[in-house]
């Protein structure tokens, strides 16, 4: 990486411009950043005041407030949905789509190995069976060939997650689906704001969902929606994630049409994301215009492979900014010591996820009885084979993320990040030797 590449950088910080034509700060030299990256999340006197009215209207149940209603028609009207249905959270968005689509016992779902651990626990919830279709690696998204791969008689749901805030191919995916009458339950957690040719993601499959929680782009703390344009599995949702209460029941009523849970979202939790949507777009321009920024830099640097996006993801949300690292690159330094010299630098990353098919809990569900009594012991016995993600294993090894709110920088920002990485990777031969 040659250093004109970063004449605009060298423009504006001199200091770092120098730090960086310098020893390594992890081997004693000046870091190139000093500075911190965007707080998160954004606040002013939008939330106070949004906060305060309901406080003192003492409706802070959605049962009798409104703030919670206000939000989920402004979604809906911003995501082109027809109903949006907030929950208590991501995990509870998921847990009452695969609910209202009537997923149990005997069901398989299929799901992705790079996803948070959430995508998996709904599944386990309902005792059905996860099912893992392996990661593209240049998209961080699931191979949707391994997905077709996957159908079988018992497949009662798939559930891709637009990782990150990309999209999966959902051209293939539906296409899929629609051949074995599988519906599709779009994780779309991280992913506000992104789209799948000109749709909003979430909007394209039976049911989407949503995250709110404190590190996501839209953000109060906790909290999620489901978003459907089918108006019976609206309905359901309604009813399951309010103790199975009928659809039409309000207030106090006691007339139940399903067994369900308490989902619901708080009216404070309402309010804050009524003051966040205030920002959501220009936030989110910014991060994709950082984002391919950051990307044109990188990926002139050997060893760094930035994620890349399908050509049908018309925007990306960046949730998160994702590259591989291939320690070749490097003179063969682990990624380990990568980060680590690079935090030096003052530029935090971490390593992302690791193989969720891998991880013991779900071998431990298997091995209950209740697992033990729905599904053939020839079943479980040959899972661990069935869901092997080799490809997903070597993106586990590979990974590095940056979080959204270090894309909410500036120009100049991006372009220390990329300098950072640049000059681990012109002295790497010497970090390997320390």
């Amino acid at each position: 990486m040659k250093r004109r590449d970063f004449v605009a950088a060298a423009a504006a910080a001199p200091v770092a411009a120098s730090a960086a034509n310098g020893k390594l700060a992890i081997l004693g030299g000046a870091p190139v950043r000093n500075a911190a990256f965007p707080s998160w999340p954004v606040i002013d006197k939008i939330e106070e005041d949004k906060l305060l009215a309901v406080l003192k209207s003492k409706k802070w149940n959605r049962l009798n407030g409104d703030a919670v209603a206000t939000f989920e028609k402004d979604y809906a009207n911003l995501l082109g949905a027809r109903h949006v249905l907030a929950t208590a959270n991501g995990t509870s968005a998921l847990f009452t789509s695969l609910n209202a689509i009537g997923v149990g016992p005997g069901d398989e779902v299929i799901v992705p190995p790079y996803t948070f651990v959430a995508t998996v626990n709904v599944v386990l919830l309902n005792y059905a069976l996860p099912v893992f279709a392996d990661t593209d690696i240049e998209t961080f998204q699931v191979d949707p060939r391994k997905i077709a791969a996957h159908i079988t008689d018992r497949t009662a749901a798939i559930v891709p997650v637009h990782m990150a805030g990309g999209a999966a191919d959902l051209d293939a995916i539906l296409d899929a689906a629609k051949s074995r009458n599988v519906p599709v339950i779009e994780d779309a957690c991280q992913a506000h704001l992104a789209e799948w040719r000109g749709r909003k993601l979430g909007t394209l499959g039976a049911a989407g969902c949503y995250s709110f929680q404190a590190s996501k782009n839209l953000n109060s703390g906790e909290g999620g929606a489901v978003v459907t344009n089918d108006t019976g599995l609206y309905e359901r949702a309604h009813s399951f994630h309010n103790n199975g209460r009928a659809f039409r029941t309000k207030g106090d009523g006691f007339s139940y049409y399903s067994g369900g849970a308490n989902l619901r979202l708080t009216e404070f939790q309402g309010a804050l994301l009524n003051a966040q949507m205030t920002r959501v777009e220009a936030q989110s321009k910014r991060r994709d215009e950082n984002a391919k920024y950051l990307s044109s830099m990188l990926e002139k640097i050997p060893g760094i492979k930035p994620v890349k996006n399908y050509e049908g993801c018309t925007r990306s949300a960046w949730h998160l900014f994702m590259l591989r690292y291939e320690a070749s690159g490097f003179a063969g330094v682990p990624r380990d010591k990568f980060l680590k010299a690079l935090s030096a630098e003052g530029i935090r990353a971490s390593s992302g996820y690791s193989p969720l098919n891998k991880e013991p809990f779900i071998k431990n569900a298997l091995e209950s009885k209740g697992y033990k009594r729905i599904y053939p012991e020839k079943l479980l016995r040959e899972w661990a084979e069935r869901n092997a993600c080799p490809k997903n294993d070597q993106l586990c090894e590979q990974g590095v993320w940056f979080t959204q709110n270090t894309l909410l920088g500036s120009r100049s920002d991006m372009e220390q990040i990329a300098e950072a990485i640049a000059k681990v990777q012109r002295q790497a031969g010497d970090l390997r030797k320390a």
